[in-house]
């Protein structure tokens, strides 16, 4: 008897996050170490600049984010949920066209699994810069993720 092979990342976020399946955000890379999705151009999501809205570069953000934190302690979530704590974006140029996170953890995630074993609840930050086709970037994200013991 064999198992069904588990769905990706790049399956699973669109399947359980409505968000990400409204935005048609796009799963380039999604390891333990770097997660890459991209925002494609839509006229449905412009701002005033027709650049993409604030809202979406934020949830283009968070998407990214969660998809390193699922791509790293997917093992731990028998014993833990992760959840995002907090936020902090900052825009710095006009981002037209296309648009790409690549999220990276903040700290070693060996470390975040040797505190929850220790019986704590581990927060961690993961590191996000936007950028254009042309290699610009257009914006930073810091999120504060936690993974909150199941009790």
């Amino acid at each position: 008897m064999s198992a069904e092979p588990l769905p990706s990342i790049g399956e699973l976020l669109p399947a359980t996050v409505p968000m990400v399946r409204t935005l048609n955000l796009e799963f380039h890379e999604t390891t333990a170490e770097r997660a890459v999705l991209s925002l494609p151009d839509q006229s449905a999501f412009h701002n005033h600049l027709g650049g993409p809205h604030a809202g979406a570069m934020f949830t283009l953000g968070e998407s990214a984010s969660g998809a390193i934190v699922l791509a790293a302690f997917g093992d731990q979530l028998s014993r833990a949920v992760p959840l995002a704590v907090k936020a902090e974006i900052g825009y710095a140029k006009l981002a037209k066209g296309t648009v790409t996170a690549t999220a990276e953890l903040g700290r070693p995630a060996a470390e975040i699994v040797a505190e929850l074993d220790a019986g704590e609840r581990p927060e961690f930050p993961v590191r996000v810069a936007f950028t254009r086709a042309d290699g610009a970037v257009t914006g930073e994200m810091s999120i504060v993720w936690t993974l909150r013991p199941n009790d």
